[in-house]
């Protein structure tokens, strides 16, 4: 069994029950199980495109699954819930978004996926949800809860 940090948003539709669905299709799985859950985070949109905030969350699973076995589940979800990766618009709305973050302590790099999520580190909407059910994971000697302090939150707020 691995530890796995996952990372989910949404803004399009119901983001809230769009969460709680995917969180469904992930409970369903017979490869993951739920360790924890954070609160919801409503968050100020990153990039350009000017858009409505996201709902953030973030998991803590266990799974028998490989890295790029559970990303591929993941993306599986992202499709089954209507996003389309391949003609989406960068940094843009999403109706699902579904990021493996942390998985053990690998680093890998491949055509799914790159760990840690190479941009983990410099996002208050990951950070927060994660370092709230994982505050002592450490990514390079560095504990989950002192990388979120860094970072200026002012755009995540709990709403739950």
């Amino acid at each position: 069994m691995a530890d796995a940090l996952i990372s989910l948003g949404s803004n399009i539709g119901d983001p809230l029950a769009t969460l709680h669905q995917a969180i469904d299709y992930l409970k369903s799985d017979p490869d993951v199980t739920i360790k924890s859950q954070s609160s919801f985070y409503r968050t100020t949109p990153v990039g350009p495109v000017q858009q409505d905030d996201f709902i953030n969350a973030g998991l803590h699973l266990t799974t028998t699954l490989r890295p790029d076995l559970l990303m591929q589940r993941l993306l599986d979800i992202e499709t089954k819930m209507g996003r389309d990766r391949t003609n989406a618009v960068r940094f843009g709305p999403r109706v699902i978004d579904l990021d493996l973050i942390l998985y053990d302590d690998v680093k890998q790099k491949s055509a799914l996926v790159e760990l840690p999520h190479p941009r983990f580190r410099e996002r208050a909407f990951v950070l927060v949800p994660l370092a709230e059910i994982a505050p002592d994971w450490r990514v390079n000697g560095v504990a989950l809860s002192e990388l979120a302090a860094a970072l200026d939150d002012g755009g995540v707020t709990r709403i739950d």
